[in-house]
Formats: structure tokens, C-alpha cells, sequence
């Protein structure tokens, strides 16, 4: 067999190598022009688009007191608040209808832990119910029914009395049961309800026990009803209520009790359990602080959402043992009042939030539940 000469395979061997510093210079010029087209196009973004392509922040833990505008559903504000501020791990604590305003508590970064703690709490509102028809969403969003599908003995909004609607929002005070409407966010079968009346399909659902703390008119120019060119008359109010109450379907029981029709035209949250509308900031301030670098000054820490839970210090040694998920031995003398099963914020030397731990009356020991800190 003829032997191949050494030679022969050098020009081939220098013509590869050329090949492949070609090739390296024109990949290195494909990623300098790329970098240059970001840095060219990121001069042009908008305020919005620049809050869309921002960093996403680890680091930015608490909880946001957002006062929703009309027309964005709660989870368009948490699209948005996650653009703003730069953190994926955002969420709230009960939803607002999409027409509705006010108070949307906002949780951050790992305090969207501490939801289960915050979302049974007691809710206050003010809105508007308007006497004379119905609508099939209970609010102003819905189609209106008519009279004769809403009540056999309809009557003419003139002819209401003062005493016959504060016999009607008396009966309503305590403890009621209310079956949720069918536009709601409830799930039944792991589906909105909103999605399935919006197909015009209607299912059971179960009545939910609530209770009505207050619920009181709250008269406008002096009038306790304001009339309306149409006919219909305008009831303003104030409800106490706890979590899970639809106020929508108060005002319709209202009206039925009056044997008018009603829905609510205007709902405003102004209070989620501590948190009161006078702590709101719009979405456009959150915009204008983060533009700032103030996003401290309405940032709530863990610690302080929560001061309606009481609180046990720990030491640097039962913070360490509360990171690993050990339970901690408590006097008995700091339990005083507490029951069993009572969720306690366990707080470090510096006051800053490590978990939130449940109570055993058994053993005297607080177990911990929701870890908030880092193991560093």
C-alpha cells in the first residue's frame, strides 16, 4: 500500500484552522452588534417597557397597600405590580371585582407566605346600591332583568318608607347565609364561576355562612334616597363584614326584601383587616417610587402585617433551631389567653420576622409553620 507523505496533509490542516478563526470572528461580531442593538433599543423603551425587561429582585419582602382602580380585574394589578417593582413572587389576599375600588392588599416576595394569615380578614366598604331593578351580575356591569322575573309583587321605588329599608338592612345584620353568585371567583369543580355563566350555564352552589357586623345607610346631600331620572332611587351604605361576603348579593337581598330590584353601581373596599384605605397608594405612586428608589417607604415588613398575631422573641440559637423546623418550648406564662392551634410570630433579636409558628397546647410548644427567613 502506498504511504500517504507527511506533507501532504499540512496545507490541508492550515486551511482548517483558518476556517475556524473565521468562523470565531464572525461570532465574536454577531454578539458585539447584538449587545449594541439592546443598548441602542433600551434608550427607547417607554416607562412601561423599561418595568417589563427590569431585573427581577430576590430581595424584596413585605407587604404593598394598593388602592385598585376601576376596570382592572386583581389579578391585572398583580401583572402589574410584578412589572413595577421587579419581583415575580407577588399576590394579594382577597379579590376585587373588576369594577370595584379600594384596598387590595399585595404580599411580596416570600411574605406572599403569610396569605393564609391575612385572607380571613374582617372587610369594610362603602357602595351604592340602586333601587328600582336587578341585573344578572348583581352589579352595574349586568344586563338588566325585568320586573317580572325578579318579583311577582314588584313595587315603584316612591313608595318606599324609611322604616321599610331600615327593617330590610336590619334583618340583614349578624350571621346570614349568602349563596355565591354565579359572576364570582369562586370554584366549584375547579372552574371560575364567572367562566361558566359567561357560557350561560348556571350550577348549585352552597349557601356560606357570613356575618354582617354593621350595615348601615349612609344618607348624601341629606337624602337618604337619591332619585333618579329614570325612576330609580339611590341607596348609599356601609357594610362590616367578614371574609367571603359578597356585598353584591346583600344590596340584591335588599331589594328583594323591598320587592324592588336592586344592584350595587358603586363598591369601594376601604379596609382589609388592619390595613385602611388611608395606607393606599395607586399603582402610578408604586411607579413613581420604585422610579425614585422609595419603595421603603411603602413596603410593610412581614412583621408588621402581622401584628395582629401575638409574638414570641428568639434567640440567636432558637432562630437557627426554628430555620431547621424545630419546635420550640414556651412557658406557659407567655401562653396566657392563647388557644390551641393559635398561629404566633416568632421574631428574632431585631424584631424582623423568622416564621410564623402554630401554638400546641399539648407539650406547651410552637411548632414552625410558615418559615419567612433565610438560612444564611
Amino acid at each position: 500500500m502506498p504511504h500517504e507523505r507527511k506533507g501532504a496533509r499540512e496545507p490541508l490542516r492550515d486551511r482548517e484552522v483558518l476556517l475556524a478563526q473565521y468562523l470565531y470572528v464572525l461570532i465574536f461580531a454577531s454578539v458585539l452588534f447584538s449587545s449594541a442593538t439592546s443598548v441602542v433599543n433600551h434608550r427607547h423603551l417607554t416607562t412601561e417597557d423599561r418595568e417589563e425587561h427590569r431585573d427581577y429582585n430576590d430581595n424584596m419582602n413585605g407587604a404593598l397597600i394598593i388602592d385598585k382602580p376601576a376596570g382592572m380585574t386583581s389579578h391585572d394589578v398583580i401583572s402589574r405590580v410584578r412589572k413595577i417593582i421587579g419581583e415575580r413572587r407577588v399576590g394579594h389576599t382577597g379579590t376585587l371585582d373588576p369594577f370595584a375600588t379600594g384596598v387590595l392588599v399585595v404580599l411580596v416576595g416570600r411574605a406572599t407566605r403569610l396569605a393564609q394569615f391575612l385572607s380571613g380578614d374582617e372587610k369594610e366598604y362603602e357602595a351604592l346600591i340602586r333601587l328600582g331593578f336587578a341585573t344578572d351580575t348583581g352589579d352595574v356591569t349586568g344586563a338588566r332583568i325585568s320586573k317580572d322575573e325578579f318579583h311577582a309583587k314588584a313595587q315603584s321605588t316612591q313608595s318606599l318608607r324609611r322604616e321599610d329599608i331600615e327593617a330590610a338592612m336590619t334583618s340583614l345584620r349578624g350571621e346570614i347565609d349568602q349563596t355565591p353568585p354565579m359572576f364570582s371567583a369562586k370554584k366549584i369543580a375547579g372552574r371560575r364561576l364567572y367562566e361558566l355563566a359567561r357560557r350561560g350555564e348556571e350550577v348549585e352552589r352552597k349557601s356560606v355562612r357570613v356575618n354582617i357586623s354593621q350595615f348601615e345607610a349612609r344618607p348624601r346631600n341629606s337624602l337618604l334616597l337619591n332619585n333618579r331620572d329614570d325612576g330609580t332611587r339611590d341607596l348609599a351604605v356601609r357594610v362590616v363584614c367578614s371574609a367571603g361576603t359578597y356585598v353584591r348579593s346583600l344590596a340584591e337581598a335588599v331589594g328583594e326584601r323591598l320587592g324592588v330590584g336592586a344592584h350595587v353601581v358603586e363598591l369601594r373596599r376601604t379596609r382589609a383587616g388592619r390595613f385602611a384605605i388611608d395606607d393606599a397608594i395607586t399603582l402610578d405612586r408604586l411607579s413613581e417610587l420604585m422610579e425614585t428608589a422609595s419603595i421603603d417607604d411603602a413596603m410593610i415588613s412581614p412583621d408588621a402585617a402581622m401584628t395582629h398575631l401575638p409574638a414570641v422573641c428568639l434567640s440567636n440559637d432558637d432562630v437557627t433551631r426554628t430555620l431547621h423546623g424545630v419546635d420550640m418550648q414556651i412557658e406557659a406564662a407567655q401562653t396566657r389567653n392563647w388557644l390551641d392551634s393559635q398561629p404566633v410570630r416568632m421574631r428574632d433579636l431585631n424584631g424582623a420576622l423568622v416564621a410564623v409558628g402554630i401554638y400546641r397546647e399539648t407539650g406547651s410548644t410552637i411548632h414552625p409553620s410558615v418559615v419567612i427567613a433565610v438560612n444564611d
